[in-house]
């Protein structure tokens, strides 16, 4: 299941690098008339039986204020491989291809599907990263010195968790520039969603390193030579290791919707900039989901971004370790000689 999982993140990475080549469209192009259009889904077989180079069928719009279409069977249009650099498109401009549907805005919700991936997956990677980093060096530190370091980092830490986490994030980004470009509306949001995820992980790194010191593999090591720094990282902070699996897998998630929060309020990327906080934001206004389900494709990539993060972290691989001494054990044997009389 690891394997599966990994290849699951990795095509959905893969796809995200990839979407100036994968999707038909830029992600903020809109098609006027196709506003709400189904998806074309492409055939090489036409009611007849004959068999044809990949095409779709043309969509006749029959109701314009209920956003209705139907298909028109007799018109096949031909698809268009690898023009302009993009793998497929349309070869009739008057009919576009549209694998999801589009948007309300007339925009295809494939193509900003795969360009939203770049901003919401980088940022919620990126931000993780960031927050189990600063929270494992807190926690790391706190738990194994003790004392008035100890007092002082969790102090820290318990003002800023105690703080509603989203309320947090709005203070911080309204405080700032309300149009920033889309760069550095990344990198304020990816630091602002970092400080905030930290404090949870701090604390529990610091409770498992606390407990991990008393062991006698810990005690061993000092005894043997090992410094302060080597102790903590090559023998106490692996055994968080299942926790930290566990911070991410929820973390990732959660940095997703914050994104699609502050977007929403207009602290978040701008409606241009195609990200899936933003496409959810504006499927939130559509009057029946029942009618446009394509629209909530942003939210089945999130599930499966969150099912392969499970599967990926979840495994005898990376299983907690510190339940256990046996693996601090084998480490340390693994890292000290024998003492010679």
């Amino acid at each position: 299941m690891r394997t599966f999982g990994l290849t699951l993140l990795g095509v959905l990475m893969a796809a995200a690098i990839a979407a100036p080549v994968l999707a038909p469209y830029a992600g903020d192009r809109q098609f006027r008339g196709w506003l709400n259009a189904p998806p074309t889904v492409p055939h090489v077989r036409d009611d007849a039986g004959a068999w044809h180079a990949p095409f779709i069928y043309k969509w006749t719009l029959t109701n314009q204020l209920e956003q209705r279409y139907e298909q028109d069977r007799s018109q096949r249009v031909a698809l268009s491989w690898l023009d302009g650099g993009r793998i497929a498109t349309s070869s009739d401009p008057r009919m576009p291809l549209f694998l999801l549907g589009a948007d309300s805005y007339g925009r295809d919700v494939f193509s900003r599907l795969l360009y939203g991936a770049r901003i919401s997956l980088g940022l919620s990677l990126v931000a993780t990263a960031g927050a189990v980093l600063i929270g494992a060096l807190v926690g790391g530190i706190a738990g194994y010195a003790g004392g008035a370091a100890d007092d002082l980092l969790m102090r820290v830490s318990d003002f800023v968790l105690v703080l509603p986490a989203m309320y947090v994030a709005l203070a911080l980004r309204s405080v700032l520039r309300l149009v920033l470009p889309p760069f550095e509306v990344f990198v304020l949001l990816t630091a602002i969603f970092a400080i905030v995820g930290a404090p949870l992980i701090a604390r529990g790194v610091r409770a498992i390193v606390r407990s991990e010191k008393q062991r006698d593999y810990g005690v061993a090591a000092l005894s043997l030579g090992a410094g302060h720094a080597r102790v903590l990282v090559r023998h106490l902070l692996p055994a968080a290791r299942g926790f930290l699996a566990v911070e991410i897998v929820m973390l990732v998630p959660a940095f997703m919707v914050g994104e699609a929060t502050l977007s929403y309020v207009g602290l978040g990327f701008p409606d241009p900039i195609a990200s899936w906080g933003t496409m959810l934001h504006d499927a939130s206004t559509v009057r029946a989901f029942a009618d446009f389900p394509w629209l909530l494709s942003p939210a089945a990539a999130m599930f499966l971004v969150v099912l392969a993060l499970n599967l990926v972290m979840q495994t005898p691989g990376i299983a907690p370790v510190y339940n256990t001494a046996d693996g601090p054990a084998r480490r340390l044997r693994a890292n000290t000689h024998p003492v010679r009389s």
